[in-house]
């Protein structure tokens, strides 16, 4: 409404001075010079606009403030909470699946262009969206990016990266910083050495408050946010709670949208959506749902999924190894007592079991135990003893600890072990 006010100012300047009648000329000024689309691109509460006798001293202060209050109504009936279209869809399930979700920190509300990331796409936004978009099939987690202002009650600015579930905030992230960001945070799970990360606490609401994407979540955006700040300072949750505007989320025709990640009741981080969100069902977002972890089935809109399996078991695998267990390519899991002997059957032939629990080694060699096999359990344990050892020595002598000629011996005698047990395995296949 930013530039019907303009408008407004000037002509009610022209109609205060002007002989002739006031109604005729204020209809033929909006008329000629309003269209739906100035009312509807409001940024500017339109209640700070100057009263008549400001302008123009006449007396005619009330005409003004009825205008504006009339207009005011026409547009929260239009966009706002009353319009027509409320709850008149089946809003369940209507959040496309994804895993990950990144809010990316940028300018304000009132800066936003419609498709941000596009705009230019030579700044932070339209560089990190080019990253992910160019990454997107080296990982089978889905990352969604969306715009947000610093949330109220957060130290933020521009380049600040919050993610979720993984519940951190990068900071300060530059347009060069965003392919490499992508590739070692988002797909490859590194950490991020090039700026401070920060561990969030509490639980974060994001308000879809994009007006110039669509003018209902325009409308409806502000005014959630407002009585979320009402209602957190009212109960104290000013450090547990924390809430702020952000782009375009996908499903307008829901305003108010929006979406509350927080810890459930197995403390597991939920990124959970609501649409049709009104003013007085804001208590019930913080008393029902972040309070105590009940959805609010009658706003649910869907919910960011959990990491898909492989990517668990990868994350999984990964911690075991630093653990100092190992893991195969085809996703099996050891741990430490297991290593060794799983090496040893690796080292021997891909084996692969039948139903008499034996096994056919490579070139038919088979290795199947009975009562009328000789038990080898010295053998392997001489062999593994002289493989301990060998590994010990070699590790010395990388340290300087030995000399070549000592290293040359060791690997002497482990060959000629190693030669011998080859033999025998030879000898009792045949026998």
């Amino acid at each position: 409404m930013s530039k019907f006010i303009i408008t407004f100012r000037t002509h009610f300047r022209a109609i205060c001075s002007s002989s002739s009648p006031f109604l005729t000329t204020l209809t033929s000024a909006m008329a000629t010079e309003i269209n739906a689309e100035d009312i509807s691109s409001s940024t500017i509460d339109p209640l700070s606009v100057p009263s008549a006798e400001e302008i123009n001293n006449n007396g005619s202060s009330t005409v003004i403030d009825d205008v504006v209050e009339s207009l005011k109504k026409t547009e929260a009936e239009e966009f706002g909470f009353q319009r027509p279209e409320m709850f008149s869809l089946n809003i369940s399930n209507t959040v496309d699946p994804y895993h990950r979700h990144m809010f990316l920190v940028y300018k304000n509300v009132e800066n936003w262009e419609p498709i941000i990331e596009k705009a230019d796409k030579d700044s932070l936004p339209g560089f990190l969206a080019a990253a992910l978009k160019s990454h997107a099939e080296k990982t089978t987690i889905k990352t969604r990016m969306t715009i947000c202002e610093g949330p109220y009650g957060t130290e933020s600015s521009d380049g600040d990266v919050f993610l979720f579930p993984e519940m951190v905030k990068y900071r300060g992230l530059t347009s060069n910083d965003a392919d490499k960001f992508v590739e070692d945070v988002l797909v490859n799970g590194k950490d991020w050495v090039s700026g401070t990360v920060e561990r969030l606490e509490g639980s974060y609401v994001f308000v879809c408050s994009h007006g110039s994407r669509d003018k209902r979540c325009g409308v409806c955006g502000p005014e959630l946010i407002e009585k979320f700040k009402e209602e957190i300072e009212s109960r104290g949750m000013k450090d547990q709670v924390f809430v702020g505007p952000c782009s375009h989320v996908g499903g307008h025709k829901y305003a108010g949208n929006l979406i509350i990640f927080s810890c459930n009741s197995t403390g597991e981080v939920t990124g959970h959506w609501y649409g049709y969100a009104t003013p007085e069902d804001v208590p019930a977002m913080l008393d029902q749902h972040i309070g105590k972890g009940d959805v609010i089935e009658k706003l649910w809109r869907g919910q960011m999924l959990a990491f898909p399996t492989e990517d668990s078991q990868k994350v999984a695998e990964e911690k075991l190894l630093e653990n100092g267990g190992t893991a195969f390519a085809n996703g099996t899991i050891l741990e430490k007592g297991e290593k060794e002997e799983s090496q040893a059957s690796a080292e021997g032939g891909d084996m692969v079991k039948d139903a008499g629990s034996c096994c056919q080694g490579p070139n038919g060699v088979s290795c199947c135990k009975d009562g009328n096999v000789e038990d080898t359990t010295n053998v392997k344990k001489a062999a593994e003893g002289v493989k301990t050892s060998c590994q010990e020595r070699l590790s010395a002598w990388m340290n300087g600890e030995f000399e070549q000629n000592e290293v040359y011996a060791g690997l002497a005698v482990v060959s000629a072990v190693a030669t011998i047990a080859v033999a025998y395995s030879i000898y009792r296949s045949l026998s």
